[in-house]
């Protein structure tokens, strides 16, 4: 009878071309029948099962079957690690893959793995998330260290440069299931399962692309869908929009003469935040009435030495009267606050740009905006189109004219602003993180090896 199991077995691993999980659960179920009725045939079909796969996949892959072995019989949770090489700084991106893994914490023995410092205290205090039943693991990058810059760049990596990202790599090999946060495609996945999180295909598939190799793609838009369909040539399996968890606004309270903008101050300026400020200067000068008592607050993440920080301070020091703040690295606890006063909100990403991975791939401070009821003016293009109805949630631009002519109509006519903010609260539903935690759940609760 042993025999019989063995060649099923055999056959079941050789002439299979499904994903290599959905291949163990077979074997496992084979193994698990009644057709073995003693212990010592099963440990010799067990062996020889091993001794099969690790010919046809190596021994990472018997390793993974063993893993998998032992979560389908009860032994263990199963193990999960999410990666993302910007996790030591803020960004919407990272508190979409934490509230990812917020959602599993129950289910999953889970490890949050960066490459540079980040506690637990520091997740709680930029997204307002507890993660201390998950571990950090600190993998570091020796190429990036002694460059010693604060952002981890994958540009930097040409044709023939070592990979510095096998590390993690090797790393995703002692997991079941791992995540790859960071859409950084130079990571080769090593696990039973692996997910790759893409919040937009940034780089075009050249030395060390493996975002082909992943048991899952998810996707946070259609635009990022779109994209990589065409730049990477293969079809993406799962769309989950970002987690919208910011409403802190109630019904009657007073909101002030604000206008809002909250984005990542990269050193590309790709948030546009020196044109937001210039086009506040300028609109404060041509309707100095309209715009009495306005002000506008700019806050963002920022690390070390940041070149475009120092220009947008001396852009904003030509502001009368201090009506430009600048807010860099706030608590979750402030930004909250300045979501309860804004009554305007601006998001100029895509702005003049022709590189697609440069324009807004979502905008989850956009939705936060919203979800507070304040009135979005964003860029016409990207995810924006995907969250801002032009005319009935807010406005779409494509020009700093176009942001000075609508904020002007919105600071003018109060009932305008109401009902934007009405409609935008309305329609940020769609993406809070309510819903988001419930699709997370439903697609893990189909791929938990053991299931």
């Amino acid at each position: 009878m042993k025999h019989e199991i063995l060649e099923k077995i055999r056959t079941a691993i050789s002439k299979n071309t499904e994903p290599f999980h959905v291949i163990s659960g077979k074997v496992i179920q084979l193994l698990n029948s009644n057709d073995i009725e003693k212990i010592d045939q099963y440990r010799y079909v067990l062996n020889e099962t091993i001794s099969i796969l690790k010919v046809k996949y190596g021994i990472q892959g018997a390793i993974n079957f063993l893993r998998h072995y032992e979560i389908s019989t009860g032994k263990r949770k199963p193990s999960l690690a999410i990666y993302d090489h910007a996790f030591h700084f803020i960004g919407g991106a990272q508190k979409y893959g934490l509230t990812f893994i917020k959602a599993l914490e129950d289910d999953f023995d889970i490890t949050i793995i960066a490459n540079r410092d980040v506690t637990h205290k520091d997740f709680m205090k930029w997204y307002g998330l507890d993660l201390e039943k998950a571990a950090i693991k600190i993998v570091r990058l020796p190429y990036f260290e002694n460059r010693k810059t604060s952002h981890i760049d994958p540009h930097r990596i040409m044709k023939g440069t070592p990979n510095p990202f096998h590390s993690i790599s090797r790393e995703s090999g002692n997991y079941d299931i791992f995540i790859n946060n960071g859409m950084l495609e130079m990571v080769y996945p090593l696990s039973l399962i692996s997910v790759l999180v893409c919040h937009f295909p940034e780089r075009r598939p050249q030395s060390y692309f493996y975002s082909d190799q992943y048991t899952y793609t998810v996707y946070n838009s259609k635009y990022t869908e779109q994209w990589i369909r065409k730049r990477w040539k293969y079809t993406p399996h799962k769309h989950i929009y970002p987690p919208v968890d910011m409403e802190v606004f109630k019904t009657g309270s007073k909101k002030e003469k604000l206008i809002l903008s909250v984005a990542r101050l990269e050193e590309g300026g790709t948030k546009k935040q020196k044109e937001m400020a210039t086009a506040f200067i300028t609109l404060k000068k041509k309707f100095p009435d309209i715009s009495k008592g306005w002000k506008l607050i700019i806050a963002g993440g920022s690390t070390g030495e940041n070149s475009y920080v120092k220009e947008l301070k001396e852009i904003i020091k030509e502001a009368e009267d201090n009506t430009i703040e600048l807010k860099i690295n706030i608590s979750d606890s402030d930004l909250k606050d300045l979501y309860k006063k804004g009554s305007i909100f601006w998001h100029l990403c895509g702005l003049g740009q022709n590189d697609p991975a440069k324009v807004e791939h979502f905008g989850m401070t956009i939705g936060e905006a919203m979800q507070n009821r304040i009135a979005p003016i964003v860029f016409d293009g990207g995810g924006q189109r995907e969250i801002v109805e032009h005319g009935t949630s807010g406005f779409r631009i494509s020009s700093l004219k176009g942001l000075i002519r609508y904020t002007v109509k919105i600071m003018d006519e109060n009932k305008l602003r109401k009902n934007l903010g009405e409609s935008a609260y309305a329609k940020s539903l769609q993406f809070n993180r309510e819903r988001f935690e419930k699709e997370v759940k439903q697609f893990f609760k189909k791929i938990i090896p053991g299931n």
